[in-house]
Formats: structure tokens, C-alpha cells, sequence
């Protein structure tokens, strides 16, 4: 049983956070990158939901790094990539009742409403198929996209003709279709096609999918687009994206809209007029959830209203306005006929199950994570036991419980390896100084001595939301490694050369010819030049993913300023560190992490290398037409015009940085009623103090 997490000392609470942080890390790479989930979903938003807990109970720790920022999976090399004007995220999940309450708690309290005014949800089931967005140009279907990682996707344009509901010109008259509409939704396909297809499969000896969703994004991802018009995938429509006008003012009346151009809307979504009939819409959908011809894993409800849905926004990985209650995971039961253990980027050791192979929900499966060393020893699992495994979507499932009765007489508990499988180092918990507590996680210390993190470190490093290096991706990076040709990321940028006075050998391995080594080279001369939020991605420091790069890159602006500021030579780091941790979203893990990785005298060396070979663009300010863009505002004391939340969102929609601190870097402090200390340190350093009034007229909302 998980300690409730106000009987939590702020130290212990950090700890646990960090744990959380890295394991979710470890799986949105496994799941979104590299195409290998190894947790379920259930396992997953379980783990999600305790970092909020912790995060509610200790505010400090809140930081914009949350794996759960991250959206979706990289596009596939076969397309043309498609950029996304308006991000494709992912929603945040209900796990019961009380859930739903509290998110509509959240909605209450981010618009300032009182418990009497009513607010309205718009219930749709979650279709398990393929997100795909469509755009119409004068009603006319021009181009359409996968989510891919949410803010790019893959141009399967062709692919889409062939979908059999799908308009291809809008219907209705010219003075009701918008000049730019973006339709979203999802391309699934019945059971019944999804039953002849595998038939058909079968019969020619083809590969068998596991499930009607695994077919559809098959048969969407199809290169000859023939092949995919023989699939009969149908789509449903339930959002929009970049549009030139809203054909109405709620989410039910745009749908409407929809139908009446041409598009399947789900005939079960309905507007429920408060959370309880939410609720029962839920409980009614899930009932029908076994007859339905279709695949269903929940239910979304949105906040209905238009306006609201604007004011409420989006964080960086789902709106606020929504949020997905998904249906109870699915069993089954099985032998655990060994037990291995895989090293991962940062010298994590993980346990895995090796199961007889078992029909859960559908989809044969044969592994299982068990997470930890701790997770092991409270579950006693032990090979030779037979097990209760569960999965929710097409992941490596969770060991539930273990079915003591049918242990066999000479089981033996299972030793956790004290040293690294790959390089033999010691395998060890660190203990946390603060606290004294063991880490739960056990880790390789070989370090840069161990293959499989130098690996994953460089794999990570040209993964697509880092360096993105065409052909030069997971199979390529171990390749070259073994051969000893790439040890450090300067190593990359050195192949050319190095090539050259290797007499071509790159040309001279399997799948290596001359055009595809010029391209490579290529490839690699394209990337000398970086993004910084990119570069300090690709770093691969703890705690630090694309949500706290750009964090790091709006305030810093520079790789410069941020590597000075943790140099004892130029400035104070212990000053600098204090300035970090000023920066809103940034907790003391992210800041220890960051302090660590710069003032190590061995990454100063990896940089400096790196540095000879490339080139980082500074960081640029976003909203220039906008009157903050690029300024730092604290917001003090109590608002009245408008909810904390509403403001921190709206300053950072128009390029202000916000922060919890005052310094003398603060540009502007908003003092709402009750305004205390950062009211009088800002006046102290001469830092502009506002009203809220004049805040709101400087901005002009």
C-alpha cells in the first residue's frame, strides 16, 4: 500500500518523484521511439497518477519535464513528413468516479465557476484505432496525416482516398464549408473485416495481426495505397485542428456540422449536461462495449462549450478541457518460465518475464515487466510460477499476483543480479543523502565502461526529437559502436574523415553502398547545425526531456550562458543553482540533475569535442509581436480577474518566461490583493510593479 503522499517528508516525496519521472521516461522512449512498450496501460497510468498525487501534495515538484509530456510515436521513414499547425496531443486519463469529479473540480476552479452554474460534457467513445487529421481546402480533401510525435506526423494522403466514409469533397452549401478545415478522428475497422482480413492472411501465408487497431495502422501505413483500399478501414470523426472558422459554438454543434458534410460521427456520443450524467453515459457505453462491431477502451468527455474550452487551454501534453476514462485492464493466467534482466540508457536494471505464451483480451503474449528488484520481493514472483498477468492496449503486460497454490515443491526465490549483465560492473541502489533511503532502482556503475549505456546515450543522442539523423539510426549506432567507430557523439561528426582514412570500410559492410554512404555523410553535415532546446535533449541528462529543454533554452537562450553559469571560473554555481530552481516548472531534481551534468569534468570534455565539430542556434523568443514576449513576470498575491492558472497559461502562450521568484532578471511583478514579500523585494530591486488591470492592458485581454 503506497503512503499517502501528505505523510511524506518533502525529501521522501522527491525521491519517489524522481523514481517515477525515470521510469515513465524509460517507457514514453520504449513506447513512442522505438516501438517496443514493455508496461501496460493500466501499469503506466498508475505509476502517472502517483507522480500527480506527489506533485499536488508538494508543489515544489512540479516541473514541465513530466514524461507524460510527450505525444505520440516518431513518423515512419516510408512517408513524407507532414508538420502539424496545431499540435496533435494525447488526454489525460479517469481511473474511477472520483476522478471524473475531481477533473470537473479542476474545470470549476480554472474558470472561476460556483457550484451552481452547470457545466456541460460532451461523452464520445474512445475508438481504438489510428489518429489521423484531414485537411479541406473549399471542401475539398487535399492532405491527411498520422499523429505521429504530435507535432509531426506522416503524409498518408493517398492511403486516405481509399477510406470507404471518408468525404473526399464536403458536403452541403458552399456558404456552410469553411475555406480551411482541419477534420480529426480515428481510421479503424470493424471486427468482421478484421476477421476476414486475417483469414485472407492466413490463406497466403501473410502476417497475422493481433488486433483490429494493429490492422488498421497496417493497412493505413501501407506504401502502395492498392493494398490498402482492400482493407475496408472506416473513420469517425471527432475534433479539428487549424481552421479558418468554427461552424459553432459547442463541441456537440460542430459535430453536427460534421454529419452534415458527410463524415460517421459515434452515433453513442451524446452532451451530458452535468458529471453525473457523464458518469452514467460511462457506465451505459461500457454495457454496450462487448456488442459493438468495433473496438472501444473508454470513454472521452470534453467540456462542451467552445469559449471554455478556450480559456481552459492546454498544458503541454493534453487540453483541460478533456480527459479519457478508460475501461478496467483484461486477464489472464500463465507460467513464468524464466526471469531476465535488460540495462537501459542511465544503467537501470530491469527485470523481465519470460511467460508461456497466453491469449489476454485477444493479443498473444509472452512477456512481462516487473519493474524492480523491490517489485519482485513483494510479489515473490519466482520462475516456474504461475501467474496473473493483465494488459490495457498492446503493450508487454503487468504480473498481478502470483497463484500460490500452484507453485511448484522446489521453487527458490529469485536472486537479483548483483552486477551488470553486459560489462560486469557492480550493480548497486544508491542511497539518497538527504534521506538516507534506498533507491528502488538498481544500477550498472560502469558507466561510460558499459556497452549498453553508451549505447542507448548514443542512440538516444540522434533519436528523432534529438539530432534526428537519417540513416543513422538504432541498427547503425550498434553497428558502428562495435566496430569502434563511434564511442562519443564527436564520433559521429568525425566519420567522414575517419572513412576516408579507413579506405571506405563503411562502403564495405552489408547494406552499405556508395550512394548510401554519401548520403549518410550527408545527412550527418546537415545536423552540424542544432536547435539548443534539441541539443540539450539530446544530451540525455536525467530528468531532462523536451519539455524542460525548451524550458532550459527560453531562459538561457544560449548553450553559452547556460554552461557559464555553472562555471566556477565565471560565475557562481551555488548562485546559479539558487536561479535555476527561480524558474517556474523547474523542482530540485531537475536542478540537481542540470548543476550535475555541467560542472562534471567529464561531459565538459564530451562538450568541448562536440562543440569543434558542431554548431547550436541560439534560442529565439517566441509571440515577437507580442508586449512580453521574451520578459520574466511573477505573479503575487491574491487574483481577482482572473484564476492563477489562467494567468501563468496566458503569459506563456504570449513568450513571457514566469517564474516563482523574484530577482533583479523579474521585468514585471503582478500584485493581486495580499501581496507579501516578492511584492516588497521588488520594489526593493526596482522591478516594475503592475495590477492586475494594467497587466491585462498590457497584454490586451
Amino acid at each position: 500500500m503506497m503512503q499517502d503522499p501528505a505523510a511524506l517528508s518533502l525529501e521522501q516525496a522527491r525521491d519517489e518523484h524522481r523514481e517515477l519521472s525515470e521510469f515513465l521516461a524509460q517507457q514514453n522512449k520504449a513506447y513512442y521511439q522505438e516501438d517496443a512498450p514493455n508496461v501496460t496501460d493500466a501499469e503506466y497510468d498508475e505509476k502517472m497518477q502517483r507522480l500527480r498525487a506527489l506533485e499536488a501534495a508538494f508543489p515544489s515538484l512540479i516541473t514541465k519535464d513530466s514524461p507524460s509530456q510527450t505525444v505520440g510515436a516518431e513518423p515512419s521513414k516510408g512517408f513524407a513528413k507532414v508538420r502539424h499547425s496545431v499540435p496533435m496531443l494525447s488526454l489525460d486519463n479517469a481511473f474511477n468516479n472520483e476522478d471524473l469529479l475531481e477533473f470537473e473540480g479542476r474545470v470549476r476552479r480554472f474558470l472561476g465557476l460556483d457550484r451552481t452554474e452547470e457545466v456541460a460534457f460532451f461523452a464520445e467513445p474512445k475508438i481504438d484505432g489510428l489518429s489521423a487529421a484531414l485537411r479541406y481546402e473549399r471542401g475539398e480533401f487535399v492532405l491527411g496525416a498520422t499523429r505521429g510525435d504530435g507535432q509531426e506526423g506522416e503524409d498518408i494522403t493517398t492511403n486516405l482516398r481509399t477510406v470507404k466514409d471518408l468525404p473526399l469533397q464536403l458536403q452541403g452549401p458552399a456558404a456552410d464549408i469553411p475555406d480551411r478545415f482541419e477534420v480529426r478522428g480515428e481510421v479503424y475497422m470493424t471486427g468482421q473485416d478484421f476477421q476476414n482480413l486475417n483469414a485472407a492472411q492466413a490463406e497466403k501465408g501473410a502476417k497475422i495481426f493481433a488486433n483490429p487497431r494493429n490492422a488498421a495502422a497496417g493497412s493505413i501505413r501501407q506504401l502502395d495505397a492498392r493494398i490498402t483500399a482492400t482493407r475496408n478501414l472506416r473513420f469517425f470523426a471527432y475534433a479539428w485542428g487549424d481552421v479558418s472558422e468554427v461552424p459553432g459554438k459547442t463541441q456537440s454543434e460542430v459535430l453536427a456540422q460534421f454529419e452534415k458534410w458527410g463524415f460517421s460521427v459515434n452515433p453513442l456520443s451524446r452532451v451530458c449536461s452535468n458529471m453525473q450524467e457523464a458518469i452514467d453515459a460511462y457506465r451505459k457505453i461500457e454495457e454496450l462495449r462487448a456488442s459493438l462491431d468495433y473496438d472501444i477502451d473508454g470513454v472521452v468527455f470534453k467540456v462542451n462549450r467552445l469559449d471554455w474550452q478556450g480559456r481552459l487551454g492546454f498544458v503541454s501534453r493534453s487540453p483541460r478541457w478533456a480527459i479519457a476514462h478508460k475501461f478496467p485492464a483484461e486477464q489472464a493466467t500463465t507460467v513464468v518460465e524464466g526471469i531476465d534482466v535488460q540495462v537501459g540508457r542511465t544503467g537501470a536494471i530491469t527485470p523481465v518475464a519470460r511467460l508461456k505464451p497466453v491469449n489476454v483480451g485477444g493479443v498473444v503474449v509472452s512477456n512481462a515487466t516487473l519493474h524492480n528488484e523491490e517489485e519482485i520481493e513483494r510479489k515473490d514472483v519466482r520462475v516456474g510460477d504461475t501467474v496473473v498477468v493483465q494488459r490495457a492496449g498492446d503493450v508487454i503486460p503487468q504480473v498481478v499476483s502470483v497463484v500460490l497454490d500452484k507453485r511448484p515443491d522446489d521453487s527458490e526465490p529469485y536472486e537479483f543480479p548483483k552486477t551488470c549483465p553486459v560489462c560486469g560492473s557492480h550493480a548497486v541502489r544508491e542511497i539518497n543523502p538527504v534521506s538516507g533511503k534506498e533507491d528502488v532502482v538498481r544500477r550498472c556503475t560502469g558507466g561510460l565502461v558499459c556497452d549498453a549505456q553508451v549505447v542507448e546515450r548514443l542512440k538516444h543522442f540522434v533519436s528523432r526529437n534529438a539530432f534526428d539523423i537519417d540513416g543513422l539510426g538504432a541498427k547503425q549506432i550498434e553497428l558502428f559502436h562495435k566496430r569502434g567507430w563511434v564511442k562519443s557523439p564527436a564520433d559521429i561528426f568525425r566519420l567522414e574523415a575517419e572513412d576516408r582514412n579507413r579506405l571506405q570500410k563503411i562502403k564495405n559492410l552489408e547494406g552499405f553502398g556508395d550512394k548510401a554512404v554519401r548520403n549518410l555523410f550527408e545527412a550527418i553535415n546537415d545536423r552540424r547545425r542544432i536547435d539548443l532546446d534539441r541539443f540539450i535533449f539530446a544530451l540525455g541528462i536525467r530528468h531532462i526531456g523536451q519539455g524542460n529543454a525548451r524550458l532550459l533554452a527560453r531562459n538561457y537562450l544560449s548553450l553559452t550562458a547556460l554552461m557559464d553559469a555553472f562555471d566556477p571560473d565565471k560565475n557562481d554555481p551555488g548562485k546559479a543553482y539558487v536561479e535555476l530552481l527561480g524558474i517556474d516548472g523547474i523542482g530540485a531534481a531537475v536542478a540537481d540533475a542540470v548543476k550535475a551534468f555541467f560542472t562534471e569534468p567529464h561531459n565538459k570534455e564530451m562538450l568541448a569535442a562536440l562543440l569543434a565539430e558542431i554548431q547550436i542556434i541560439d534560442f529565439e523568443p517566441p509571440a515577437e509581436d507580442s508586449a512580453v514576449a521574451g520578459k520574466t513576470v511573477v505573479f503575487t498575491g491574491s487574483l481577482e480577474l482572473m484564476t492563477r492558472a489562467e494567468a501563468k497559461a496566458k503569459a506563456e502562450s504570449l513568450g513571457a518566461k514566469v517564474s516563482g521568484s523574484v530577482s533583479a532578471k523579474t521585468d514585471y511583478l503582478v500584485a493581486g490583493a495580499k501581496a507579501g514579500s516578492k511584492l516588497k523585494k521588488a520594489e526593493e530591486l526596482g522591478v516594475t510593479v503592475m495590477t492586475e488591470q494594467a497587466w491585462l492592458d498590457l497584454i490586451g485581454g
